[in-house]
């Protein structure tokens, strides 16, 4: 089995190697995926992410009527902020787009959905992110842990079993173009 770092690299030029227009159709259709699973319809506050190095683009979602929030790396650490279309973003810490430090926080009490943002996963619901260990850490706290999480990644990148460590969390779902898939129950 390939490590962490070699799935990661690979699976990254691979995401990064898809024509814009094909990158395109998967996100739009991982978003028509997730806006008619039941999580999302019951679902009023949502974390999420802004697309980066050609992650799934959740875009379309954004407009739909619900609380958005999204991440700021604050330290080892990330800080759930609102925002909302048309609200100025800065560049954080990776190069990512994040809201504005000042934008109101969102706390886990408050979260009813999160869509968590993965370089690859496996069936048993353990995700391969960028190895900062941020979501691992946010899930392994006691009010995230119970929060319904669902991992967005391309189809290709799905894979039967991923090299796991004591502090991967697997996520109860994962949606792909091909649809919305549990690993465990909620």
């Amino acid at each position: 089995m390939l490590s962490k770092a070699e799935l990661r690299r690979s699976h990254l030029r691979t995401r990064q190697s898809l024509p814009i227009q094909e990158w395109k159709e998967k996100s739009d259709r991982i978003c028509t995926h997730i806006q008619t699973s039941p999580q999302f319809a019951q679902a009023e506050t949502i974390l999420a992410y802004f697309s980066y190095r050609q992650e799934p683009d959740l875009t379309p979602l954004f407009t739909l009527p619900k609380k958005w929030g999204f991440p700021r790396c604050i330290s080892n650490s990330l800080s759930w902020h609102t925002w909302t279309p048309g609200e100025n973003l800065q560049i954080g810490t990776y190069g990512i787009l994040e809201p504005h430090p000042d934008s109101p926080t969102l706390e886990a009490s408050e979260v009813d959905l999160i869509l968590v943002p993965a370089v690859a996963c496996d069936a048993g619901g353990y995700r391969l992110g960028y190895g900062g260990g941020y979501y691992d850490r946010m899930l392994s706290l006691a009010e995230w842990a119970s929060k319904p999480a669902i991992a967005i990644v391309f189809e290709f990148a799905y894979l039967a079993q991923l090299p796991i460590d004591a502090w991967d969390k697997p996520l109860p779902s994962f949606c792909t173009e091909i649809g919305l898939t549990m690993t465990q129950k909620l």
